[in-house]
């Protein structure tokens, strides 16, 4: 069922010709001269009150006729409609929810907690309101199985490679969450604006062992890179030493030089030098 403009005028100009026919009634009856005129003038001016509503900004009336959908007004201030239709009043304004915290497993089976805050409105209301139940609960369930589905999609962290994980890519993350619920919702006409995860940590039981895990691969990423910058350094130490004809060196004394300043360059304590008074040799 899709949305459709329901039936509906300028109740301020309703307004002004119910007030000339009350007048009119009223002056006949003052007068003592109520005939067949009078009376069908006075019907339908107080048929005509309960035809009024008012809408306002980004809200809208969804009207029904015996059960049937008329269609829906979204046009603001006072209207008047036939008296007839039943009118329900939707809300066409942005919304926050925001789903409680989750613990689910990631893509590698590990158990972490995970939250969302999805941004959304109401785009068809004859789908909202007739297609589901309640609009706003299903909202609610609905983005809370997207997310705990594309948890268990990506892992928390990126081990290795370019693969998506949670934590590294969120960018990525936010609009695959984002496609996943519109996916869902679009059947009780709701648009998903935005949605991105609010909360993300390992589960309490694992939080100190992948700490400590991520210590490591910190640690042994930030030794790499000692280890390169300091080759480079003993690779240009040798080069210049041989260009500019300083000292020549055997292999064995390269691979002792090498080794000593190894040593020196990728510690991560201060070094004890050890002064050679002696002959090199």
């Amino acid at each position: 069922m899709n949305d459709k403009v329901g039936f509906s005028i300028n109740g301020y100009i309703v307004f002004t010709i119910s007030l000339i026919s009350a007048v009119f009634v009223l002056r006949q009856s003052a007068m003592g001269d109520i005939n067949l005129l009078t009376i069908l003038v006075a019907l339908p001016t107080l048929l005509s009150i309960t035809g009024f509503f008012i809408v306002q900004p980004n809200q809208a009336k969804v009207m029904t006729f015996f059960g049937s959908y008329v269609g829906t007004v979204k046009i603001d201030g006072l209207r008047w409609t036939i008296p007839l239709f039943s009118k329900k009043n939707i809300s066409l304004r942005i919304r926050n929810f925001e789903s409680n915290q989750m613990k689910v497993n990631d893509n590698h089976g590990n158990p972490i907690e995970i939250a969302t805050v999805v941004v959304w409105s109401v785009e068809d209301t004859a789908e909202a309101v007739f297609e589901v139940d309640d609009y706003i609960n299903f909202v609610n369930i609905q983005s809370e199985s997207a997310l705990r589905n594309l948890a268990t999609s990506y892992p928390y962290d990126q081990h290795d490679g370019n693969n998506v994980a949670l934590r590294s890519h969120p960018q990525e993350v936010s609009l695959a969450l984002k496609g996943e619920i519109q996916q869902r919702l679009q059947k009780a006409g709701v648009k998903v604006h935005e949605a991105r995860i609010s909360h993300l940590a390992y589960a309490p039981e694992i939080a100190n062992a992948m700490l400590q895990r991520q210590q490591a691969s910190a640690i042994i990423a930030a030794r790499s890179q000692i280890v390169d910058g300091a080759v480079g350094m003993v690779e240009m130490a040798l080069k210049q030493l041989s260009d500019k004809d300083i000292v020549e060196l055997d292999e064995e004394r390269k691979a002792t030089m090498v080794s000593n300043l190894l040593v020196v360059l990728c510690s991560d304590k201060s070094t004890q030098p050890v002064v050679n008074t002696g002959s090199l040799y």
